[in-house]
């Protein structure tokens, strides 16, 4: 095996049919379904397990080379999609390493991420452009989805868990070069309009077919929809590393909710958000314009500890990653989440629906991303993406791509 590629496909049955489950697609949920897939791919999504056909004889025995599971009692929604996610399983995408990325990719596929942008985080331009070199590789052999840069081109009054001294303001010529390392695979860079050159580093990056996102930013509630007027299009980590909504001075978050053209990312882990503030986004906002991320780092699906998150340390304790030491010493950095919780938590707390949270963690991040036409919802033709979770919504199975990253009942 090359150093860079995924580990082989093990071998796989023809065609697997999973039954008796409930479904959710995209016309809405259904009981006692049956979905066939075949090779890497749905191949037929029958409503009840009473209709004929799905890989089954007409004795009801299963044809050769097929594989029935049964899953009564179980939910299947499709595989999960992070726009914004640093790292997991020990690993960072800002390391450079492709071994740490494939673990930390590896790590989020088994809670049900089939499809993930890596994010980065702050540094200098030439350690961007290297790890973007590295990324890229990913990228084009399917491992990732597309690169998104989080800083440096932010406020350092918001800078969060970026250290200070690296950010700098958007240079539109900075920015071109950010996106020529990324060699046609940068998805989504994160920008503070506010800043010298923010309009025009928007404006470039919507020329150039990248979501320009708004974060990390002190920018008001009129330079913020200066900027949706300039091409932006998404809130990185709505509320979060930006002024609070006042009565006098409604800053971005109201700008960001109130624009159809943008979608708001809210971090779901019950540290970052309060239920009642993420339900208000919610609802303002509405399920096709919420997309559940992690803003993950390496901790993610690991133990507490000390962990790095680019050039800092992050101190992990009780779940909650702060920056360990140095000027931003104390500030949340990340988060150790991923996305089957975050589902779990939208159904069992925020009293979401479960479309309401397929469209949030599945159906809209593909559309953003613009790999919708194969993956984000459960449909025949699309890959076979899928998350089996039981009657409690705890994650029992994962397919990516019609593989078994989790088998249901064996873990």
């Amino acid at each position: 095996m090359a150093p860079h590629q995924s580990p082989a496909r093990s071998a796989q049955p023809r065609r697997t049919v999973l039954s008796g489950a409930r479904i959710a697609r995209p016309s809405g949920t259904v009981d006692s379904g049956r979905i066939t897939v075949e090779g890497t791919r749905i191949s037929e999504i029958r409503s009840r397990d009473r209709d004929a056909g799905g890989g089954l004889s007409p004795s009801g025995a299963p044809e050769r080379d097929t594989e029935v599971i049964d899953l009564p009692g179980h939910l299947v929604v499709p595989g999960f999609i992070d726009l914004h996610v640093h790292g997991g399983g020990g690993g960072s995408f800002s390391s450079a390493d492709p071994e740490e990325c494939l673990r930390a990719i590896d790590t989020h596929r088994r809670h049900g991420t089939t499809s993930m942008a890596a994010s980065t985080v702050t540094g200098t331009l030439d350690d961007l452009a290297r790890q973007a070199g590295v990324l890229a590789e990913l990228v084009q052999q399917g491992d990732l989805a597309g690169i998104h840069f989080e800083g440096p081109f932010i406020s350092p009054g918001r800078c969060g868990a970026h250290q200070p001294e690296l950010l700098r303001d958007p240079d539109p010529a900075e920015v071109r070069t950010l996106i020529d390392a990324a060699h046609g695979t940068a998805r989504m860079m994160t920008v503070a309009p506010e800043l010298p050159g923010g309009l025009e580093s928007v404006r470039l990056l919507a020329d150039a077919g990248i979501i320009a996102a708004i974060g990390h930013t002190d920018a008001t509630y009129d330079a913020t929809r200066e900027a949706i007027d300039a091409g932006a299009s998404v809130a990185t980590h709505l509320f979060n590393a930006m002024p609070g909504l006042g009565h006098r001075a409604p800053g971005p978050v109201t700008a960001l909710l109130e624009d159809e053209r943008i979608t708001v990312e809210l971090i779901n882990d019950g540290t970052h958000l309060h239920p009642a503030v993420l339900q208000l986004a919610f609802r303002s906002a509405g399920a096709d314009r919420v997309a559940f991320i992690t803003d993950a780092m390496g901790a993610a699906g690991m133990s507490d500890g000390r962990y790095p998150l680019g050039p800092m340390e992050v101190e992990v304790t009780d779940g909650v990653a702060r920056i360990s030491e140095g000027p931003t010493a104390g500030s949340i950095a990340g988060s150790t989440l991923t996305l089957d919780r975050a589902f779990k938590r939208a159904v069992t707390i925020d009293g979401l629906s479960v479309d309401q949270a397929v469209q949030a963690l599945s159906a809209g991040p593909a559309r953003l991303l613009g790999i919708d036409d194969r993956t984000g919802g459960l449909a025949a033709g699309k890959d076979a993406d899928l998350v089996v979770l039981d009657a409690a919504y705890d994650l029992v199975g994962v397919m990516r791509q019609g593989e078994w990253l989790v088998r249901p009942g064996k873990g």
